[in-house]
């Protein structure tokens, strides 16, 4: 009975991985509530973990949840003595399902109604990570610089008003889809950057996660195949895939940019990645991803041909920062002018942690800081900055990499 326990609990994660965004979508399409399509899938995954061990896994694991997911929604609903108690599109969904047919995918949909103008612009995204990807609110809390409760309040409030003002899961029309483009594609990137975050490539979650975001960057970029910024992210995310496996040796330890072997690169992803990239530079709208995506390019670009090409990478760093005036980008920013101007220009450069309380907790801040000041002669400044790094930082790889970084500080 362990053997089936056991593949009943692996079966029911790789669906949860890979398909919790789709499920749910799908769920609450006909609904409008997320939270209930939520509360109904978590059951239909406790059911499944009772039914499966003993019964076995059915050959549509996808296709088993949403149908007892369905089941549980309509027995929620009819506690709640909703006057719609029935559903007919699921119910012929259900039907078709027990064929073996694919679950429509309205994921995209969902992505959209997460970003209807009636909903608080700084809990849009957030909304999607959870109700899409399938985050929790402690992950997506760390990703916006929040605290776990506060976060977990704003999602609970913006899905009561999903239902409340009975906003539709559908494509907006052409001409609305621009208002809400911005609130999609930061989700997106937000998941990615979480998904990016496992260099070590062990966590099965944020792979998938990861996947997830590419696989909904290609979708918006061809819905809107002339929208610049879609583009520019779906470039954005391709350059930076197309590095992830040279992040790590053979030995497991990190490898950072410039010490990257490019041979390990993804070429056609780059290629792919320059191709959008230069579509989006037809339309002559320059935005945030574009210019992130233009920075990654520069990179490759310096790294695979040893040209000194800094110059142009500043001014790409001037215009972003211009543009979001972020402080994870004034921190890029200052080694660009240290490589330009001088290390101490690059100090000079970096953002106060007194005037923005969450670089005090941003561990690349005080990595970089170390890396400056280090080449700017102020050992013991080096050694204290690389500390707080290390402090920070979860990763043991990285961990080993700042602390080898710190000890060769004065020699």
């Amino acid at each position: 009975m362990a053997d089936e326990h056991a593949l009943a609990h692996s079966v029911a994660e790789t669906v949860a991985r890979r398909s919790y965004g789709k499920l749910i979508a799908y769920l609450a399409a006909r609904t409008g509530d997320v939270a209930g399509a939520e509360d109904a899938l978590a059951d239909a995954f406790a059911e499944a973990l009772v039914h499966w061990p003993v019964s076995g896994c059915p050959e549509n694991a996808e296709a088993w949840l949403l149908t007892v997911a369905r089941r549980k929604g309509l027995d929620r609903a009819r506690r709640r003595q909703y006057e719609d108690t029935t559903d007919e599109d699921l119910e012929q969904a259900g039907a078709a399902l027990k064929e073996g047919a694919e679950i429509p995918d309205r994921r995209l949909a969902l992505l959209f109604a997460c970003a209807h103008p009636a909903l608080n612009p700084a809990v849009r995204a957030p909304l999607m990570l959870q109700a899409v990807m399938g985050l929790d609110a402690a992950r997506i809390a760390t990703a916006f610089l929040a605290s776990p409760a506060a976060m977990s309040k704003r999602l609970v409030r913006a899905k009561s008003k999903i239902r409340e003002a009975g906003i539709p899961f559908r494509l907006p029309e052409r001409e609305e889809l621009g208002e809400r483009l911005n609130a999609v594609l930061a989700a997106i990137y937000a998941a990615y950057t979480e998904g990016w975050a496992d260099a070590a490539g062990t966590d099965a979650f944020r792979q998938e996660l990861s996947g997830e975001a590419i696989f909904l960057a290609r979708l918006v970029a061809e819905l809107l195949p002339e929208e610049p910024e879609a583009l520019g992210l779906c470039a954005l995310l391709l350059y930076a895939e197309a590095r992830r496996g040279a992040r790590r040796d053979a030995a497991g330890e990190f490898v950072p940019f410039e010490r990257q072997e490019v041979t390990r690169w993804d070429g056609a992803m780059i290629a792919e990645a320059e191709r959008l990239l230069g579509r989006a530079g037809v339309a002559g709208r320059m935005g945030r991803y574009q210019l992130e995506a233009a920075l990654q390019s520069a990179h490759i670009a310096r790294h695979r041909a040893g040209w000194n090409n800094w110059t142009d990478v500043l001014q790409l760093y001037d215009a972003l920062l211009a543009l979001t005036a972020s402080p994870v980008v004034a921190v890029n920013r200052a080694l660009a002018v240290a490589e330009v101007e001088g290390a101490a220009a690059g100090v000079a450069a970096l953002p106060n942690p007194e005037g923005d309380a969450r670089l005090r907790t941003y561990q690349p801040y005080w990595a970089v800081r170390a890396e400056l000041l280090a080449r700017a002669g102020d050992g013991n400044g080096a050694r204290h900055a690389y500390e707080v790094a290390i402090g920070l930082e979860r990763d043991p790889a990285i961990q080993r990499f700042l602390r080898e970084k710190q000890a060769q500080v004065g020699k």
